[in-house]
């Protein structure tokens, strides 16, 4: 889990929503929930109709996603395309919906 150049852009992050923000607003369904770790936003994962934590990261350019939904503690970087280790896992904040 080592060679990833962008593990400098891991932020300890406060998770923006308590699922994934463009599924709670269109009323959309997912099936797990990824956490960008440079800015909070929670998105939806690729097995997921949206796949907005991938859109976003397309949007915004920030590589390093967080496995949540509980909190999973692996990371994985877009640009590099492999598993990174993070230097923490973000607590849950709260009860996360589940749609699956």
């Amino acid at each position: 889990m080592s060679g990833c150049k962008h593990v400098a852009t891991v932020r300890s992050v406060e998770p923006r929503t308590l699922g994934c923000e463009e599924c709670l607003e269109d009323g959309e369904e997912w099936v797990h929930l990824r956490l960008c770790r440079e800015c909070g936003h929670v998105g939806c994962c690729d097995q997921s109709i949206g796949k907005h934590a991938t859109a976003h990261f397309h949007a915004t350019g920030h590589p390093i996603i967080e496995g949540y939904d509980p909190p999973e503690g692996w990371g994985w970087c877009y640009l590099d395309e492999i598993m990174v280790e993070l230097p923490d896992q973000t607590p849950q904040r709260g009860p996360i919906p589940r749609y699956y």
